[in-house]
């Protein structure tokens, strides 16, 4: 496979090495390839750290895994950035409503099997405008960090 080869997946569809074109210069190519699947009816953006398809291909396992378990892994997330974000205990409607709020945005496997859930604010009550969260999950399935990104 050549570096800029696209993967075809019978569950993640196709993958292909990300490309910015620039207006005044050449295109700039990325080390990671992008694509997307629909989630319960929501188009949900795959990024999948590697500069080959080779080391990529390595990685569709863990994206795969972190797909079939999304439900659980989703919800685990959201009450996961209720909990760090909040001064006390989050009570089971907070929990609630930020399920509801938090749009999973893009799922991004990481070099080591990590699994990154970047979720966006819908409603736009739960973080700033250009600010989300990211919750971070270790290859074992357990999260291992949530963050604020911008």
């Amino acid at each position: 496979m050549s570096e800029d080869q696209s993967i075809t997946d019978p569950t993640l569809g196709v993958l292909a090495r990300a490309v910015t074109e620039l207006p005044d210069g050449p295109a700039l190519t990325h080390d990671w390839y992008s694509g997307r699947v629909n989630v319960d009816g929501a188009d949900v953006d795959l990024v999948i750290e590697g500069a080959s398809a080779e080391g990529v291909t390595a990685l569709l396992p863990y994206t795969r895994q972190a797909l079939t378990a999304l439900p659980t892994l989703r919800r685990l997330a959201t009450d996961a950035v209720v909990t760090q974000f909040s001064a006390e205990e989050p009570k089971p409607q907070e929990l609630q409503e930020a399920h509801a709020d938090l749009a999973l945005e893009t799922l991004q496997t990481c070099a080591d099997g990590t699994v990154v859930l970047h979720f966006t604010d819908t409603c736009g009550e739960h973080f700033l405008d250009g600010y989300w969260p990211a919750v971070r999950i270790g290859t074992d399935g357990q999260i291992s960090d949530v963050t604020v990104e911008a």
